[in-house]
């Protein structure tokens, strides 16, 4: 299955700073019903981060975010294909959602307070709990954060990873030299060629970078995390409709493994199953598609083209991926971690 990829689309301001809204009657436009008329969702995406967005062979984008785009675009028109990727840096990520030239953005962004109530986005679900770690050479014999004291560490430009860099050094009382990139791709490739001691980013974003390396072995991602980084998509505020379709898309992955629904079962559990949770789920009971403006099979078709949440896990960062990334916070509630599927009922 192969998705067409846009580098860019009409209006996309290449600027490093915020831009506001276009005017308030943009806020008004429905995206829902502006991406039926297209024919198509578009997502604001990496430029490449393995396991989250990349494009493996072929061209086709794999990825945890990406599997969230594609699950919109089944629950819209029962058709994962029908997205349209944005590949996007860290400066133009907020951007393109702001100026409406995305539908949302599924980019490895960490919610916060200020991007919360002053960027004009809203972040309906968190689909990735992180947190900020450090990578260095196993030859340099740092075994902890503390040991960079006096180190020269390669971080991305207007990122939170900038402001939490500062503030445990300083909180710490630690002496650093801060070496900045426009792009993640260039500080990592920087840090392999030895311009840094260590390069800093989300702890999943380390292991996905190691992968690249050429001798992915003679590096380590030290055992500390510095902050919290809830990951998840960020949509323009002003449109709750499709905030509201965003979240429940998260919270029907999250559902349908909480019930044991999968890619492989879906099927024989709408035709079969007397629990009413699940019938409600795959919209064999009540009419909770038409409340977000779809058909009540919403979730069904999530499940049958894309799976639930613990699927898409396990093949993108997961046990059966290249990753190998623990569930960790990212369990369901029930096996001790933070995520937490919402009743549909």
């Amino acid at each position: 299955m192969k998705i067409t990829t846009l580098a860019a689309l009409g209006g996309l301001a290449l600027l490093g700073l915020a831009a506001p809204p276009r005017d308030a009657a943009a806020q008004t436009i429905n995206v829902l019903e502006r991406a039926k008329q297209r024919g198509f969702l578009t997502c604001g995406i990496h430029t490449g981060l393995p396991g989250f967005g990349f494009q493996a062979d072929g061209g086709e984008w794999r990825g945890l975010d990406i599997d969230l785009c594609r699950a919109i675009a089944a629950a819209i028109f029962d058709d994962p294909t029908k997205v349209r990727f944005v590949q996007t840096t860290a400066q133009t990520r907020f951007i393109v959602v702001q100026t409406g030239d995305v539908d949302l953005l599924a980019r490895n962004a960490t919610y916060t307070m200020s991007r919360d109530t002053g960027m004009g986005m809203a972040w309906p679900a968190i689909n990735y709990y992180d947190g900020q770690g450090f990578m260095v050479r196993k030859a340099s014999g740092v075994t902890s954060v503390k040991g960079l004291d006096g180190a020269s560490i390669c971080v991305t430009q207007g990122t939170t990873t900038e402001l939490n860099l500062a503030d445990y050094f300083r909180a710490n009382n630690l002496r650093y030299e801060v070496v900045s990139f426009k792009t993640n791709d260039e500080g990592i490739k920087a840090f392999e060629a030895g311009r840094c001691d260590s390069f800093t980013t989300d702890a999943s974003g380390l292991a996905a970078e190691r992968l690249r390396f050429a001798s992915p072995g003679d590096y380590i991602i030290l055992p500390e995390l510095i902050s919290r980084e809830p990951l998840g998509p960020a949509v323009r505020r002003g449109d709750e409709n499709f905030a509201a379709l965003v979240r429940w898309t998260h919270f029907a992955m999250l559902n349908a493994e909480d019930l044991g629904v999968t890619r492989a079962n879906v099927e024989q559990m709408r035709a079969s199953t007397t629990n009413p949770e699940i019938r409600r789920l795959l919209g064999t009971d009540g009419k909770f598609g038409e409340t977000l403006g779809l058909t009540n099979d919403w979730a069904y078709r999530i499940i049958r083209h894309v799976g639930n949440y613990g699927e898409s896990f396990d093949r993108n960062v997961g046990a059966g991926s290249r990753l190998g990334l623990a569930r960790g916070t990212n369990a369901l509630w029930s096996k001790g971690g933070l995520q937490y599927p919402y009743p549909i009922r």
